[in-house]
C-alpha cells in the first residue's frame, strides 16, 4: 500500500515535500500473491517437494513488483532502463521487474500550499507579515516528474519569492485595500514560473496581513479623525439647509401677516396641547403678532361656549373686525387646543 508523503515547512514558511509516496503492492497483487503461496504450499504438502513452495514465493514477489495499480487521481511516470517509457494509470498496469521502474507518482487533484513572508518591507518601508494560500494542479505529468527535482519544493520557494517581490513594490495602502488585484498579480507571477514544470496555478489568496501595533494605533486614530471630520461636514451642510429654509419662511411671513398669525396660533396650539403647559410670551411678540387679540378671542370663545355667567357680547369680535359667529368659532378652537 502507498505510504503517505510528509509535508514540512522550510525556512521562512516555504513548503517542502518530504518523502515521496512508496507503492509496494495493492489489493489485487496481494490477493494473487496469497493465492500463489497457498497453491505452492498445498502442492508441496501433497508432493513433498519444496520446489513448489519456493516457486510460489518467487512468483508472489514478481506479482507484487510487476502488478501495479494507480488510483483515479494518480498517474505514474515509468522509466525503462533509466529512459522515459510512458505514463501509466489510472488503473492496473504491469512492469517488467528489474527493467521498468516508477520514477514518480503524480497526484493530479487540486493541491494547496501555504506560504508566508515575514517582516517584509513594503514600497513605503513598512514591515509586514503576510500569509497566503496557493491552489495549483499538475497538468503535465511528464514535465512535473522530469523537468524539476521536487515540484512541491519548487512551488513553495517560487511562491514565497514572488510574494516578497510584490510586497516590496506595493505601498501598504494598496496592499490592504486592493487585495484582490494583488492576488491576481501574484497568481500570474507564480504561474509564469511553474508553467515550464507542467503545473498551473489556479488562484492565490492572501489570508492575513499583519502590521506593527503602533502603526495600527496610528491608522485607527486617523480613521477616527476622518469619520469625525465627515460628521462635522454633514452637520454643517444640514445647518446650511435649515438656515435656507428659515430664511425662505421669514420672507413669506414678512409679506403675509395672515401666515404669521397662523404660525403664531400653531405655536400656541403646540404649547397648550399638553396639560399643565404654561407659555411666557414677550410683550413685543404680543404686539407684533396680535397675540393679545387671539387671547381675547379665546376668552370670548369660553363665554360663547356656555360657561356659567359668561357674557355672549360680540364686542371683542367687533373690535377685531370680525363677525361674532366667526370670532366665536376661532376662539373656541384656540381655547380647546384645536
Amino acid at each position: 500500500m502507498p505510504a503517505t508523503a510528509t509535508i514540512g515547512n522550510g525556512p521562512s514558511g516555504a513548503v517542502t515535500a518530504g518523502r515521496q509516496p512508496v507503492h509496494f503492492g495493492n489489493p489485487v497483487s496481494w490477493v494473487l500473491s496469497i493465492l500463489l503461496y497457498l497453491a505452492g504450499a498445498v502442492a508441496t504438502a501433497i508432493s513433498q517437494r519444496p520446489a513448489y513452495i519456493i516457486a510460489a514465493i518467487v512468483l508472489s514477489i514478481i506479482v507484487l513488483a510487476s502488478l501495479q495499480m494507480a488510483k483515479a487521481w494518480e498517474k505514474a511516470v515509468v522509466l525503462r532502463l533509466g529512459n522515459y517509457r510512458s505514463i501509466a494509470g489510472p488503473g492496473v498496469f504491469f512492469l517488467i521487474p528489474a527493467i521498468d521502474q516508477i520514477a514518480a507518482w503524480i497526484d493530479q487533484r487540486v493541491q494547496t500550499s501555504t506560504f508566508t513572508a515575514e517582516e517584509t518591507l513594503t514600497k513605503d518601508t513598512v514591515p509586514v507579515d503576510v500569509d497566503a494560500v496557493l491552489f495549483w494542479i499538475v497538468w503535465d505529468t511528464k514535465k512535473a516528474a522530469l523537468e524539476v527535482a521536487s515540484y512541491r519544493d519548487a512551488i513553495g520557494w517560487a511562491s514565497q519569492t514572488a510574494l516578497r517581490d510584490i510586497i516590496g513594490t506595493t505601498p501598504l495602502a494598496d496592499l490592504l485595500s486592493n487585495r484582490k488585484s494583488v492576488d491576481e498579480h501574484l497568481q500570474q507571477t507564480i504561474d509564469a514560473r511553474t508553467t515550464p514544470w507542467g503545473i498551473t496555478v489556479q488562484s492565490v489568496e492572501i489570508r492575513d496581513i499583519k502590521i506593527p501595533d503602533n502603526l495600527q494605533d496610528a491608522m485607527s486614530r486617523q480613521a477616527q479623525a476622518e469619520r469625525e471630520r465627515q460628521a462635522r461636514v454633514i452637520l454643517g451642510e444640514a445647518e446650511e439647509q435649515i438656515s435656507s429654509s428659515f430664511l425662505a419662511a421669514a420672507k413669506a411671513y414678512a409679506t403675509d401677516p395672515i401666515a404669521l398669525h397662523l404660525r403664531a396660533m400653531n405655536m400656541l396650539y403646540e404649547g397648550l396641547k399638553e396639560k399643565g403647559a404654561m407659555i411666557v410670551v414677550p410683550s413685543t411678540a404680543v404686539e407684533t403678532m396680535g397675540l393679545g387679540t387671539i387671547a381675547g378671542l379665546s376668552a370670548l370663545g369660553m363665554g360663547i361656549g356656555g360657561a356659567p355667567g359668561a357674557s355672549s357680547s360680540p364686542t371683542p369680535a367687533s373690535t377685531a373686525g370680525e363677525k361674532p359667529a366667526e370670532a366665536g368659532a376661532i376662539a373656541a378652537m384656540v381655547s380647546s387646543g384645536g
